[in-house]
This record gives structure tokens, sequence and C-alpha cells, in this order.
């Protein structure tokens, strides 16, 4: 059955319908430029893999622009290329998606090159032995060789003690080495299935003729039983943790990151989590990291000058359980322990005082028109629409946010500072910087970069 679905106050409807083989398809039109947005969204990512299979999502993604019998290794970017159009892919700790952009006459190129990949790769050995390389060089060059990487990732794995979120999107290095074509196979058949996946198509474009290629392209295919990740629910943490990553590096960095409710968490029976207290921690990152006017930015930059850098960091539409994050460079003259303490304060303070309505009303206005410039973008359009529906939020929950957002009021804003931030929730990282060896170039670029997020 298609059906529209239209939010009070907004620009166009979200099409909403799911073919015979599983396959959701959402459809929004926006007819400023003749140009479509098409985005495929599967349900897999980091957090779906286990010890000694880590970075095997980001791997196959590598290895979707490896070819199928139909378009053989590079043919896929050279297609897209030669309409005219740009494309990519990501993966991410709770899904994988592949995107296109082309003039909209173009869409059923987009949408035949797809559908084939869905389920057809070839997966040759002598591909996957080249390109495996280029993952592992990959995680060299972002993260073994930037120690900020580098102590973001053991941060993650130091906070995450049972939660899959402890293992990096790359992988670890042990299990990239012995990674074979045989378990990419697997992970690929399990999980590339229309029953696992969201087709977003956003632009100028008509829902039923969507719909119509939709089903000429990807309503052969076949579904797949598909099992859901088996749960891992992060065991209660009983203390604060601290860890110190000693790397060659220039400056100091600091991590705090604290155990914090995401949407799926206020959705689950039994939680305890209210509903509006993602909403309420997405505006605190406003209080303190949101621009140049923040708490952050006006107190511990400009103001008592400890922060050379810092920003907050929290997304309410992770699958499970998250982190809010603040992570910052002390300025000259101070250390990560004077940055630490600036930090705290400035939790403290929300703890024990209401914020003020007029700075409350400025970063809800900042985050409001934040959102609607994101808006603006096709791209993006189609982006929030399929991370919500790949974890298991309901797309409609995007055309609320906005009025969510306002309605966080001072109180609520204390009660989640004073629920969340505490050192029972809190995991600090600390970069110790070494040396570094002035005879060691920089590691440059891995060949193939087009694909890798």
């Amino acid at each position: 059955m298609l059906f529209a679905f239209i939010a009070p106050g907004a620009p166009a409807a979200v099409s909403e319908f799911t073919l015979g083989n599983g396959l959701k398809v959402l459809v929004k039109e926006d007819r400023r430029a003749p140009v479509v947005v098409t985005q495929v969204w599967y349900k897999v990512g980091s957090s779906y893999e286990h010890d000694g299979i880590t970075g095997i999502s980001h791997a196959l993604e590598h290895m979707m622009f490896k070819g199928t019998e139909k378009h053989p290794a590079g043919q896929f970017s050279r297609i897209i290329s030669a309409n005219g159009g740009s494309e990519n892919a990501f993966t991410g700790a709770d899904y994988t998606a592949y995107f296109q952009t082309l003039e909209k006459s173009r869409l059923e190129v987009s949408m035949e090159l797809e559908a084939d990949r869905m389920r057809h790769l070839t997966l040759r050995p002598e591909e996957f032995e080249k390109e495996i390389k280029v993952v592992q060089e990959e995680r060299r060059w972002r993260t073994d060789d930037e120690p900020e990487s580098y102590a973001q990732e053991v941060a993650m794995a130091t906070a995450f003690q049972t939660s899959p979120y402890r293992h990096p999107v790359i992988g670890w290095m042990a299990d990239l080495e012995q990674m074979k074509v045989e378990e990419l196979r697997k992970w690929y058949r399990r999980w590339y299935a229309p029953n696992n996946a969201v087709l977003v198509v956003v632009g100028d474009v008509r829902p039923e003729a969507v719909r119509v290629l939709a089903e000429r392209h990807f309503g052969a295919l076949e579904r797949e039983e598909v099992a859901p990740p088996q749960p891992r629910p992060e065991i209660e943490q009983a203390g604060l943790k601290r860890v110190t990553v000693r790397r060659p590096a220039e400056l100091p960095y600091l991590i705090m990151g604290w155990k914090v409710p995401a949407l799926n968490d206020a959705r689950a029976p039994g939680s305890g989590v209210q509903e509006w207290e993602p909403y309420a921690l997405d505006v605190l990152g406003g209080i303190l990291g949101g621009g140049s006017s923040a708490r952050f930015a006006a107190r511990l930059v400009r103001g008592s000058e400890v922060a050379a850098a810092i920003s907050a960091d929290y997304s309410l539409n992770s699958r499970l359980t998250t982190l809010f994050t603040v992570d910052g460079t002390p300025a000259q003259g101070h250390d990560v322990g004077a940055l630490e303490a600036a930090v705290r304060e400035q939790i403290e303070e929300l703890k024990q005082n209401l914020v003020e309505n007029s700075e409350l009303e400025r970063v809800k206005a900042q985050v409001v028109s934040q959102d609607v410039y994101q808006r603006d973008s096709v791209f993006y359009q189609a982006m929030i629409l399929g991370i919500f529906e790949t974890v298991d939020l309901p797309w409609q929950l995007t055309e609320e946010y906005v009025e969510r957002i306002r309605a966080v009021t001072p109180e609520q804003v204390r009660a989640v500072a004073r629920r969340y931030f505490n050192d029972d929730r809190l995991t600090v990282a600390v970069l110790d910087p070494l040396p570094i060896d002035p005879n060691r170039p920089p590691r440059a670029a891995p060949a193939d970069m087009g694909h890798v997020r």
C-alpha cells in the first residue's frame, strides 16, 4: 500500500511503500532543482559484529564496488560518472549506506546498479586480497598514525565493556589481517537482502514513478531470513574509568564521555527513560558546545583561556545507549587536568542552576536553524530518513524534532545533567604526547579513498 504522511507545516510529504520481498521504500518530493538523490541503507554496521570479525561491514562496503557478473569491477562508478552523477558510501556503527546524486531523468540508472549489487556481488578472492590491504592501510593512515583518532578509539573501547560500540568501525588490525573472503561472502548473504534494506529517494520525482522503477529492478530479488543481532547491552558501570594513551603527538588531548540514553532507549518499555530526555540532552549539548556563543567557547576558550579548542557531541538517533562526549585541547600554559576541571565546573553549574530562558531560547533557535539549514539539502533530507529507519526509529520522528526541541524546559536540562553526568557513567581518556620523530614522514593516504568513510 502506498501512503503519504504530511507533518504539520512540512514542505513536502513522505511516501512509503514496501515491496513483496520486504524492501521498504521512502520517497520525498523536492522540485527546487531537477536532481534526485538515491540512497540504499542496510541494517548492518560495526555494532552487529563480534570479536574476530570486526571491520567486516566496512570491508564489505569496499567490495561493493568490485563488481557483479553484469557490471564488473569499476563499472559502477564509471557508469554514474558517465551519467553526470556523483556517488559515495560509508559504514557506521549501526548501518551501511550507498548514495548517488543524478539528474532526475537518470534515476533508473542508479536503481538498476543498486539492485544488481544488492544480491549479485561476485566477491572474487583476488579482488578481496587487494582490497583488504587497502583497508589495512586506511586503518594505519586514519587511526594508528592519527593520535587523536587513536585516543578516541581507546576511549570507546574503555567506556563500553559489553556493548558492541566498543568495536571500531574499521575493525581491529588483527581481525583485518585474518579476514577471509568466505567470511565476507556469508556476511553479505546474511545482511544484504531487500528485507534488511531501505531505499530512500528524494528530489524531483513522483512517488508512483519511483514505485514502478523499484518494482522493476528490486522486486524480483530474493528475501533472506534475517535474524536480528543478539542483544549485547552494556553492563552497569561501577565507577569512573580512566585511560592514558601515550603516542607521538604535537599536543595533549582530553576526551570525557558519559553514558546517556538515545531515542531508542526512551521508546523501550520499562527503560525508565522519559521520552523528552534525549531532546534535553541535545539542547544541553548546544548550551555547552553549540557555536561561538556557547558556554565552552565563551568561558573556556575566550574567558579563562584554558582551552585552545573544545567541543561537545551527542547523537540521539543511535541504535543503542551511547555517549555524550566532550573533547578538547588545553591552551598553552594549561594541562589536561586543568581542562578537565573546567569542564566539570561547567557541568556542575548546569546541575545546580536553571538555564536562563534567554540563553535556552538562543540555543533552541540555533539547534532549530541548523536543522532547517540541513533540510535545505536534498541529500540531507534523504540521509535523515535513512538513519532513522535503519536504527528502527519511525521516520515520522524526524518531523517531530523541531517541536520536541522547542518544548525542552530549563528544569529538564537540569534534570538530565543531574541524572547522567556523574562519575559512575564517566570515562576519561587522555592523550599524553610523546616526541615526534622528525625523520618519519607523514603516511600517504591509501590509493582508493573514494568510498572510505
